[in-house]
């Protein structure tokens, strides 16, 4: 049974940081790539950050860039999520999702849709 844990969510300042981790039991996530997640205001899920196989790409979205940075460890079979400077408009839950369809591809997906193992979720609260 494929089980993701989100852990490392907690309540933080504006302007300090987080580093959320998502670790695969039952599934060696190798070459698959992995999405980070949260809800929107009024929306549904939308990807924060996205991972592909080891040396191949990862993705943004746009009002996180250059604050995040995911990155993973095969050997621990685990995914980051490095969050900086952060701002009182990042709070929410943080999903992290598998894509366990595509093996070993150069890019990750931003659609939610393509993921087909989603974690419980960790909560992020920045306020001061």
């Amino acid at each position: 049974q494929v089980q993701l844990v989100e852990s490392g969510g907690g309540l933080v300042q504006p302007g300090g940081s987080l580093r959320l981790s998502c670790t695969a039991y039952g599934f060696t996530l190798d070459n698959y790539a992995i999405g980070w997640f949260r809800p929107a205001p009024g929306k549904e899920r939308e990807v924060v950050s996205c991972i592909s196989r080891p040396g191949g790409s990862t993705q943004y979205e746009d009002s996180v860039e250059g604050r995040f940075t995911i990155s993973r460890d095969n050997a621990k079979n685990t995914v980051y999520l490095i969050m900086n400077n952060l701002k009182p408009e990042d709070t929410a839950v943080y999903y992290c999702a598998l894509d366990a369809i595509r093996y070993s591809g150069s890019v990750c997906y931003t659609d939610r849709d393509e993921y087909n193992y989603w974690g419980q979720g960790t909560q992020v609260t920045v306020s001061s």
